[in-house]
């Protein structure tokens, strides 16, 4: 005579990998997020992040229609985060603009802060170049998304 512990063992093993596969959630511990879902569009080379934003000139600033703040808001050197908006505006040197997502690459994190020539990351240490988004201190390994932006003659700053 058999023990049934083995099959009813093998039966509920059996229907935890149906369920999973049938669209249940498993989760795990760890492990470093790859591409954050806040995140679409991340380039998967640096070439990708270091293509030149918009800068002051005779443009509209037509974009989403929608200013994101003005460029007087975004310190020369420095830059200014969009918490809502998942954004952070730079101005690297003076009149050039640039437009990172303020999601850190490392484990989606939202930057805390801008100074001293870097985007700042709260949660594991991470820091990003005001310039291109590249990264200048680990854990991330990948740049911050660069997003087009336009800057109009009056200063508003919108999405391109």
């Amino acid at each position: 005579m058999s023990d049934p512990t083995p099959t009813a063992r093998r039966t509920v093993l059996a229907a935890g990998a149906a369920a999973a596969l049938a669209g249940g959630t498993l989760t795990a511990c760890g492990g470093e997020a790859k591409t954050p879902k806040s995140e679409p569009g991340n380039p998967s080379t640096p070439e990708a992040a270091a293509t030149p934003s918009s800068s002051p000139s005779s443009s509209t600033g037509t974009g989403t229609g929608t200013a994101l703040l003005k460029s007087s808001a975004v310190p020369v050197g420095g830059g200014t985060i969009l918490k809502e908006k998942k954004l952070v505006v730079t101005q690297p040197t003076a009149g050039s603009f640039r437009c990172f997502t303020a999601v850190c690459t490392h484990q989606g994190c939202i930057v805390s802060k801008v100074e001293a020539g870097t985007i700042d990351c709260p949660c594991h240490g991470s820091k990003f170049q005001i310039a291109d988004g590249a990264v200048a201190h680990g854990p991330a390994t990948r740049p911050l998304a660069e997003k087009q932006i336009t800057v109009a003659p009056d200063g508003d700053i919108s999405l391109a």
